[in-house]
């Protein structure tokens, strides 16, 4: 395996795991190269997405899904078909453990229940799948699914800055655009007004890493670390930006002083290998 598609799948792993562990709402740097934006993927309708997803499903569970589905009947449907999505998103994200169609129906709720709050929360829930998932396609329809719900959310509270980088990381990560610098200059310009927005700085780190502008990317990791010294997506970004660089004082720090905030054995092993190999 080449060195950079190591540093990827390394940072991945123990992103992964950090995740699973202590629910980080920031997902794993993983989405599509803004350079390969305009390869765009298959474009997948949501009928096609479930489908595939039910076919995996044993029958006893497929008719649950059904029943629940088909569980509207008359009076007030409105309430009903809320209640309905919400056993839905419940089913596919608990029992069945698909985080993408729990997250699909906690959206499908919240554009009946048109509360900014519901909006925004589902909107992250598909944007942090679709910055964890590896297929192109998937990530299309994520992003595609969290940019209606964000646009939506606007359209209550316009001056939400939170909702507007989620559009532009849509646009940035989730292949929805030919033109991914128009989700790039629209987090850009809210970072500019408030540095201290740190969603908006880690989110243009990530482009930069995408986009192989690591030095910019660097000064992004470096503005949330000092305001965040303990943001361990921040710091792993960094150790692998300077390994990238063939800085490898300055990554064998920063690996070193993730370890103060990790936990878990396998993760300080794989990171503890990494700094002797780079000594």
């Amino acid at each position: 395996m080449r060195k950079q598609q190591w540093i990827l799948f390394f940072s991945g792993t123990v992103l992964l795991v950090l995740l699973y562990f202590f629910g980080n709402t920031i997902a794993p740097n993983k989405p599509t190269p803004i350079s390969e934006a305009s390869n765009a993927p298959a474009i997948l309708t949501t009928q096609q997405v479930l489908t595939n997803y039910k076919d995996k499903l044993q029958v006893y569970q497929l008719e649950k899904i059904i029943q629940l589905e088909n569980s509207v009947v008359r009076g007030d449907v409105h309430d009903q078909q809320i209640h309905v999505y919400h056993q839905l998103a419940s089913y596919w994200k608990d029992t069945l453990h698909n985080e993408e169609i729990g997250a699909y129906y906690s959206g499908e709720a919240a554009k009946l229940e048109n509360s900014e709050k519901n909006l925004t929360f589902a909107a992250h829930l598909l944007l942090d799948d679709m910055m964890a998932s590896n297929d192109a396609s998937m990530q299309r329809w994520l992003a595609t699914q969290a940019k209606e719900l964000f646009d939506k959310a606007l359209t209550i509270n316009p001056g939400n800055d939170s909702s507007k980088i989620g559009v532009g990381v849509c646009y940035m990560f989730g292949n929805i655009s030919d033109n991914p610098m128009q989700g790039i200059l629209a987090v850009r310009e809210i970072a500019d007004k408030n540095p201290d927005n740190l969603y908006a700085q880690m989110m243009l780190g990530l482009g930069g890493i995408q986009s192989g502008q690591y030095d910019k990317a660097a000064e992004r990791f470096l503005l949330v670390v000092k305001k965040q010294p303990d943001n361990v997506e921040a710091i792993l970004n960094l150790a692998g930006i300077y390994e990238r660089l063939d800085n490898k004082p300055e990554a064998v720090k920063w690996y070193k002083n993730v370890l103060n905030y990790i936990q878990i054995p396998q993760a300080k092993k794989e990171i503890e290998e990494r700094i002797k190999s780079l000594q």
